[in-house]
């Protein structure tokens, strides 16, 4: 599993021009699902991403985890995010996990992120044509691979 977090101040979900969800200060993260995912894959990476320390604390260091900073979550699939670019410039997605593993996977790694932040997750609607409207704050963009175990 691949996700882009990106720390905000707010970000908007909107599905045929209506809003879907909604969320303050914390992540917007960018969920993508690979063939050979595994729920461990998923708890790992919800763990850390719910262990980052990426706000500021009370001198400016990012020293503070989204659940000390009591901070909202986005999480959004997108399987463009297993996009391969090594053949010409039209992207394939052949790694992209099929919707009878990725949704399943998406919503396991949403439910550990609830379990571990006690917070509710805003949701985009799986395989919906979605608009994100976010403000980046910082900005700070983190990319993280369950392969890479970074």
């Amino acid at each position: 599993m691949r996700v882009v977090i990106q720390r905000v101040t707010s970000a908007r979900l909107s599905i045929g021009g209506n809003e879907f969800s909604a969320i303050g200060k914390g992540f917007m993260i960018l969920v993508g699902v690979e063939n050979g995912d595994t729920e461990s894959d998923a708890e790992w990476l919800a763990a850390k991403v719910t262990a980052l320390r990426v706000f500021s604390d009370n001198e400016g260091v990012m020293n503070l985890d989204i659940k000390t900073v009591d901070g909202d979550i986005m999480a959004v699939s997108q399987f463009t995010l297993t996009a391969s670019t090594r053949k010409g410039n039209r992207p394939s997605y052949i790694r992209a996990a099929g919707g009878d593993t990725a949704k399943p996977l998406y919503d396991f790694f949403c439910a550990k992120l609830e379990s571990l932040t006690g917070k509710q997750v805003a949701r985009g609607q799986f395989g919906a044509d979605m608009q994100i409207e976010l403000t980046n704050d910082g900005p700070v963009t983190i990319i993280i691979d369950s392969k890479l175990r970074e």
